[in-house]
């Protein structure tokens, strides 16, 4: 995969607003919406940090709220579609491996460790049943084939759902090198292009960084274990107020200093 396949460059941006993870809380991500539209600027960007999937009971009406206000940010003057990024978290990275359960050397565990996690409300918002899931798991290769077939094209129904999964970048960056944004964390001790899990699992190193991280003047993310709100270190951000673990959806909005200029909760 090239690197730009990989990563989403925010080019000529003033600001960087930063949505965290929405976990299927659909009505929340429409507030979020409802103050970016009052307050988006011309020149702010936009990134998604992950997690739309999993958790929530409106995960495909999550799907399309993206998509919508997608259209209206991308129809605006001077805005393009690269001006959004959406990254892959942790539900994204278990939905499509679960479409890829076939292959995994140990499908019943790999299954009910995802079920465990949050997948089953993906599995169940595109018509899927977790018992149908298990007993497939149990029967061989080509039962479960025949099973991801299904929900595959489950979510392929949902206009645009698919195409939205398949473009999702591991992480986003402004083009000046000032911002980086992830979903859960980074390695620090990994270059950006050698970033692997910790993007959408995360890092207990992200909380201890003393120094930049590859020339960047903050690392925001949108995920965190213990969904602690706002959190604004000396080089990081995170952006969790802990939507689909009871908790509220924040976006928060970054200039290019790094500094946190502006903030929505709903």
């Amino acid at each position: 995969m090239k690197a730009a396949e990989k990563f989403a460059v925010l080019k000529a941006g003033r600001r960087v607003w930063a949505v965290a993870s929405i976990h299927g809380e659909a009505a929340r991500l429409r507030q979020i919406h409802e103050g970016l539209t009052e307050r988006f600027m011309p020149g702010d960007r936009l990134a998604y940090l992950g997690n739309y999937l999993g958790r929530g009971t409106q995960i495909r009406e999550t799907l399309d709220e993206l998509l919508r206000f997608r259209r209206i940010l991308i129809a605006a003057p001077r805005m393009f579609a690269s001006d959004v990024a959406y990254l892959r978290g942790g539900q994204e990275e278990m939905w499509q491996k679960l479409l890829q359960l076939q292959f995994a050397p140990n499908p019943r565990e790999v299954l009910g460790w995802m079920l465990q996690n949050g997948v089953e409300a993906t599995l169940m918002a595109y018509g899927g049943d977790p018992q149908q899931a298990a007993a497939a798991a149990r029967d061989g290769a080509v039962s479960i084939t025949r099973w991801t077939n299904q929900m595959r094209n489950a979510m392929q129904a949902s206009p645009g759902h698919y195409a939205l999964m398949s473009a999702l970048r591991r992480a986003a960056y402004t083009a000046d090198g000032t911002l980086l944004f992830v979903s859960a964390g980074i390695d620090p001790e990994r270059p950006l292009p050698a970033q692997a899990d910790a993007l959408w699992w995360g890092s207990s190193a992200f909380v201890r960084m003393e120094q930049p991280y590859g020339g960047f003047r903050r690392v925001v993310r949108g995920y965190d274990r213990g969904h602690g709100g706002l959190k604004i270190d000396r080089f990081t951000a995170t952006v969790d107020g802990g939507a689909g673990f009871g908790g509220p959806l924040l976006a928060g909005c970054f200039d290019h200093s790094g500094e946190l200029v502006d903030m929505i909760e709903a």
